[in-house]
């Protein structure tokens, strides 16, 4: 812990950076139960859970070809601001659902809204690697993640508890309150980064894009194993776990709230238990652990408290998996193309994670059952840990601190 808080204190730009994305993210997690439970209220079926958690992720897929060639032409902090603009009129946009009959305004408000945030997850990514490097870049993500994992574990706690005693508006309220605060203290942000003012069109920097992909072929490679963390995107599994087994044991908000902020207690408490055992080598293994762990979450599916424990183990290696594998790509790019590529990077992982909340709704109203879904997920994770072994074997992948 001390490593993050050192590189907190010697560089203002991160420290203010981090200080706005804790605000940000806890305001988009404070809203997400918000909106599971009035799914679950409007008794809407699997499938409209599967897609509201896939809508959470297609929106980034789709804007990712244009918006990492935007990233690399347009002030960074003009562009943060313009993102929570949207995201605060998007979640606004939710006090107005309450009937089936507005599902598909739900979809539009969800869409734009997951890809504003999706655009400044992005903007972020790229940002750090032109203000750090090495091991102060591989904390900078590392933190980055705990932020996101706290956040996510502050915002579903507290947001199950919320809107179980002051219901679903309150919680919209409160997320657009948050927006607007992250907005204010981001108007301060100094970022002094040098904007090249390409010569090309968009549609030439992408095809410069691929270009650059087809000559560095690692970093395809990277961006391909980085997608396999699209493989945790449990929201639609975690809502229909509830809404199947647990309905009878406890509140639909709070299990919600427990069962997300369980995981995401794991995923910030990883990275400090982990960080010091990093390397390409051991990564192998952490990939092979989080199968493991998924394995166990679906033998302890049925019990609701079981579950709580497994889902715990489960975030454990999430977080240093997404932060070793997103360092390894950070280091093996030219500073040029950060914007481009980090941007077609997430729009694999968000790919993964669409694809994964939609065979999660399509497998469930095809009879298959939550846990075997699960299981299926956790081989992903073993076919993740062949596919780095053999990277790191025939590529010849450096450490990150070399």
């Amino acid at each position: 812990m001390k490593a993050y808080i050192d590189l907190l204190k010697s560089n203002e730009t991160v420290k203010k950076i981090s200080f706005v994305q804790l605000i940000v993210y806890f305001g988009a997690w404070f809203s997400n139960v918000a909106i599971y439970t009035l799914l679950i209220k409007l008794n809407v079926s699997a499938e409209v859970v599967a897609f509201v958690a896939m809508l959470h992720f297609l929106a980034g897929v789709l804007q990712a070809p244009f918006s990492g060639t935007i990233i690399d032409r347009v002030d960074p902090k003009r562009l943060l601001l313009t993102l929570i603009i949207i995201e605060i009129f998007s979640t606004f946009g939710l006090l107005f659902i309450h009937t089936t009959a507005a599902l598909p305004l739900l979809y539009l408000f969800i869409f734009f809204k997951m890809a504003a945030a999706s655009f400044y997850f992005t903007t972020e990514m790229s940002l750090l690697p032109k203000i750090l490097f090495g091991e102060q870049l591989q904390k900078a993500n590392e933190l980055h993640s705990i932020i996101w994992s706290f956040s996510y574990t502050l915002g579903m706690a507290s947001s199950g508890f919320f809107v179980y005693y002051l219901g679903i508006s309150m919680a919209f309220i409160v997320d657009i309150s948050m927006f607007i605060v992250a907005f204010i203290l981001l108007l301060s942000l100094e970022v002094s980064i040098k904007i090249e003012r390409e010569k090309e069109n968009i549609f030439e920097m992408m095809q410069d894009s691929f270009r650059y992909i087809k000559r560095n072929p690692i970093a395809l490679h990277l961006m391909l194993l980085h997608a396999f963390l699209g493989l945790t995107a449990f929201d639609a599994l975690v809502a229909l776990m509830v809404d199947r087994y647990y309905a009878g044991v406890i509140a639909t908000s709070l299990a919600l709230g427990l069962l997300h902020s369980s995981r995401a207690v794991g995923l910030v408490v990883g990275p400090l238990l982990l960080r010091r055992f990093l390397s390409n080598r051991s990564i192998v293994y952490i990939f092979i652990a989080q199968g493991v762990a998924l394995l166990f979450w679906a033998m302890a599916m049925h019990d609701f408290y079981l579950s709580l424990f497994a889902s715990l183990f489960v975030g454990l290696f999430t977080t240093t998996l997404w932060s070793y594998t997103y360092t390894l790509l950070q280091q093996n790019l030219e500073e040029k193309y950060y914007g481009r590529i980090v941007a077609y990077n997430d729009m694999l992982f968000l790919s993964s994670a669409t694809f994964t909340s939609f065979m999660i709704g399509y497998l469930a109203t095809k009879g298959v059952t939550l846990e075997s879904i699960t299981v299926l997920i956790g081989g992903g994770f073993f076919v993740g840990a062949l596919y780095f072994k053999w990277l790191i074997e025939r590529k010849n992948i450096k450490e990150i601190n070399e």
